[in-house]
């Protein structure tokens, strides 16, 4: 019988793990997709829209489905999906991984000022800066809506939901950006200091090169910790010696 891997998607990671698995011959594989972005991108193999309820529905799904894996390459943010992913693994006894990109180091020249929460870097913005660079999410904006003295410029996908700053600008477009477009922007917009979480990979790291070469303070939010006792690979490669799939 094919195996059924299930992935949590929604990362450039889960599009290229899903590629790699829908090429191999008798492997069946499920994108499930969190359904925020109207037009995501395109994905090989079967998708699925939308919540599962819970970790229970998830294990509902899993035992339904008769999923043989259980691949959670969600945003590393994503916190409530993957505690959902750790729970309905165990509750049904799916073998389940976390395929997570390494996070970002902070390299020479680099001014950064970790923070544990989006709301820790709200209280430490205004000792950094007036202009502000956000790019933690157009979803997560409320943390910073009270802080009406400072101006914010915020990139996104789509329009972002409020609550959100009174002074905000934003710039709808989608990457990956050069160093280079990184740099332009943070000139054209007069930006003083940039906020942004640490995704980690290569995708959005251009702006901390732009940060560094003009010397402004970046306010980075920690990741959160994973569940105990859960397994987290770096990369594809990685998610694929875990599945442990024959080659030929």
């Amino acid at each position: 019988m094919s195996p059924h891997i299930l992935i949590l998607g929604g990362t450039t990671e889960a599009r290229e793990l899903a590629a790699a698995l829908a090429a191999r011959p008798g492997v069946r594989v499920t994108t499930s997709l969190a359904g925020r972005v109207t037009r995501p991108g395109a994905v090989a193999g079967e998708v699925r829209i939308g919540g599962f309820g819970g970790a229970e529905g998830l294990a509902d799904w899993l035992r339904q489905e008769h999923v043989d894996a259980l691949v959670d390459a969600t945003h590393p943010f994503a916190r409530a999906i993957t505690a959902h992913a750790a729970r309905a693994a165990a509750a049904t006894g799916v073998p389940s991984v976390v395929l997570r990109r390494p996070g970002w180091r902070p390299g020479p020249g680099d001014r950064w000022h970790p923070v544990d929460s989006l709301d820790e870097a709200a209280r430490l913005l205004p000792s950094l800066g007036r202009r502000v660079f956000l790019t933690t999410g157009r979803m997560e904006l409320a943390a910073f809506a009270h802080l009406t003295e400072l101006h914010f410029v915020v990139r996104s996908v789509e329009l972002p939901e409020p609550p959100m700053p009174p002074h905000t600008e934003v710039l709808l477009a989608r990457g990956p950006f050069t160093a280079a477009d990184e740099s332009r922007l943070l000139h054209d917009h007069c930006i003083d200091v940039l906020v942004t979480k640490d995704s980690g990979g290569t995708a959005t790291s251009a702006k901390l090169t732009a940060a560094r070469e003009l010397a402004l303070p970046v306010v980075v939010v920690r990741r959160p910790a994973l569940p105990d006792g859960v397994t987290a690979v770096p990369d594809v490669a990685g998610v694929e010696r875990w599945l442990e799939l024959d080659r030929a």
